[in-house]
């Protein structure tokens, strides 16, 4: 009998076999980070979701927010009201009240059942495929939780695996603490524009150039030069934009946040694996 994960995978695999592929072959390609798993194809933030894109090898974002009861879970929004069947703030209901709810029936019947996760189950997922190259984005949405994740995320060995993005991109004192509970977590600074590009390369604390714009081949150097590496996300490539993605690649860029990663990693898949 054909399982629900097993019957999601072979769809999105059925997928992946009829997307055009990129004629260009670099020698690494970017890590492709899929914008809440694969959103278009299962419920946002789910383990269900996240499992499917491990298996796939492709990285993934998720978001952290914390309970009544202290507990960090994994949630976009604030609110319970559009991805779960519960009302009101994350924050005004306990970790056990969260667990009742269905976090996966809105998307569509056939994942009825999914259950909000706690960041501790994400990272043990994460940890179960350590063997995979993959980039996965925290997005760091509560406040104060930055030491926690990291400590948990020693627990299960995975924080070479993670890049901290969310609160960590717009407020130095978020890397700040990330470095200061382990200099081994990876933190990244936005620039917008290219006029903020020359500061937030010389910002302390900074691992990553989150870039909201396709960087020039110049400021690539630059970071490379620096030890550092780049991130594209926003608008510039979340969408279907396989002309944008092209050029973000072709600068050297590191990894790509997206809402289709099935189609990036189409684009790219045949280009050589990183060493």
């Amino acid at each position: 009998m054909m399982t629900r994960s097993h019957g999601l995978l072979f769809g999105i695999g059925a997928c992946l076999a009829l997307l055009p592929q990129s004629q260009a072959a670099e020698s690494q390609p970017p890590f492709v980070v899929a914008h809440r798993g694969l959103l278009r194809h299962a419920p946002e933030n789910t383990l269900a979701n996240f499992r499917a894109c491990l298996e796939l090898r492709i990285g993934f974002e998720f978001d952290v927010q914390k309970s009544k009861d202290g507990v960090l879970v994994c949630l976009h929004d604030d609110t319970l009201d559009r991805t779960t069947t519960g009302q009101g703030r994350v924050a005004d209901h306990t970790l056990s009240e969260i667990r009742q709810l269905d976090a996966g029936s809105w998307f569509d019947p056939r994942f009825a059942g999914e259950k909000v996760p706690t960041i501790d189950e994400v990272l043990e997922l994460v940890a179960e495929y350590r063997q995979h190259d993959i980039l996965v984005a925290v997005d760091l949405k509560a406040t104060d939780v930055e030491a926690e994740v990291v400590k948990l995320a020693e627990q299960h060995q995975v924080l070479q695996r993670l890049l901290f993005i969310g609160r960590t991109i717009t407020e130095p004192g978020v890397r700040s603490q990330l470095k200061r509970t382990n200099r081994a977590a990876q933190t990244a600074a936005v620039a917008n524009n290219p006029g903020e590009f020359p500061a937030i390369l010389q910002a302390p604390d900074v691992d990553w150039i989150y870039f909201r714009y396709i960087p020039s081949a110049e400021e690539i150097a630059q970071i490379q030069r620096a030890q550092k590496q780049s991130f594209i996300a926003g608008p510039t490539v979340a969408g279907h934009l396989p002309t944008a993605w092209q050029q973000a690649a072709a600068v050297g860029i590191n990894g790509i946040l997206t809402d289709y990663p099935l189609e990036l990693r189409a684009l790219f898949r045949h280009e050589e694996p990183r060493q």
